[in-house]
């Protein structure tokens, strides 16, 4: 189960990627259960994404609210 902050941080990186902060707390428990990667792009920055399963979360988060 995700907390509010962590759902909060889900579709900050599936609306808005370039806009997380790499720092934050959330990002750790996100990643631990694999809804989100780091990817590095060609610029040879990093930005967060969805993995297959944290788009599927959302999904299902928003189909029972």
């Amino acid at each position: 189960m995700l907390s509010p902050h962590e759902f909060a941080t889900l579709l900050l990186v599936k609306d808005a990627p370039n806009q997380v902060d790499m720092d934050r707390e959330e990002l750790d428990a996100l990643l631990e259960q694999q809804l989100v990667q780091l990817e590095r792009m060609g610029s040879g920055h990093q930005q967060w994404r969805l993995t297959e399963s944290g788009d599927s979360a959302i999904r299902a988060i928003k189909r029972f609210s």
